[in-house]
């Protein structure tokens, strides 16, 4: 059965750094695309920085440069760093495992993130 839980959401002021982290269990990351997801309040859903099972990374335009992800394979956990925070990257993060099947895609349960002064 497969887990997915993530921690380090918090508050954090404009110019700041969070580093968010996804515990997986049940997913082998050879086999999965591993990806961060946030919503704001009144918009979809989007990704914001995905690493495929081949481990190749992409990221929204809107993070390029500020964010990193990163997989630890021994360790079952899927990272996300977030360098240079800005208002607009207020919103709820989600983790997703995705099998590329659509009975194989899996979501945390969100991780609030709050960027203000």
């Amino acid at each position: 059965q497969v887990q997915l839980v993530e921690s380090g959401g918090g508050l954090v002021q404009p110019g700041g750094s969070l580093r968010l982290s996804c515990a997986a269990s049940g997913v082998i990351f050879t086999l999965y695309d591993m990806g961060w997801y946030r919503q704001a309040p009144g918009n979809q859903r989007e990704l914001v920085a995905g690493i495929s099972r081949a481990g190749i990374r992409n990221y929204a335009d809107s993070v390029k440069g500020r964010f990193t992800i990163s997989r630890d394979i021994a360790k079952n956990t899927v990272d996300l760093q977030m360098n240079s925070l800005k208002p607009e990257d207020t919103a709820v993060y989600y983790c997703n495992a995705n099998g590329r099947r659509p009975s194989s895609v899996y979501w945390g349960q969100g991780t609030q993130v709050y960027v203000s002064s």
